[in-house]
């Protein structure tokens, strides 16, 4: 199904983007879980929580700045931005303190969930027939 509205399409890219980090999640999970031991289960999803719940707050702002004056959206998406960075800096810290983490499988989770999520976007942005001013 193609959006044919802003909302629609947010929405697609939401859920779409929730089933694939769910998917790395597992999938992630399970290789670690193997190769590594339940640290690396436990990594993998704190990874994907973590990519997940930064993608997804991407998203939203975008959506929620689309119902805004110009420079409320600038100001929502580049602030809420500013604001990830901040917060994804604070939690790499406080993981970096925790023993037993395994660091590489947080890292290729984060990566594979974010890659995956910037191929979701740009495959239902591509694919949407949106009209550029809506009524």
């Amino acid at each position: 199904m193609r959006a044919t509205t802003s909302s629609q399409l947010f929405r697609t890219v939401l859920i779409q983007g929730a089933i694939l980090t769910c998917a790395i999640a597992i999938l992630g999970g399970l290789l670690a879980l193997w190769a590594v031991g339940m640290p690396g289960l436990i990594s993998a999803l704190i990874g994907s929580a973590i990519a997940l719940s930064f993608t997804s707050l991407t998203a939203i702002a975008v959506w929620v700045g689309g119902k805004l004056p110009l420079g409320g959206f600038y100001g929502l998406v580049l602030g809420g931005w500013l604001a990830k960075v901040i917060v994804f800096v604070l939690i790499l810290s406080v993981l970096n303190r925790v023993e037993g983490l395994n660091r590489p499988t947080i890292f290729f989770t984060i990566v594979a969930s974010v890659l995956g999520g910037l191929a979701i976007d740009a495959v239902a942005v591509l694919r949407s027939r949106v009209p550029v001013v809506e009524s």
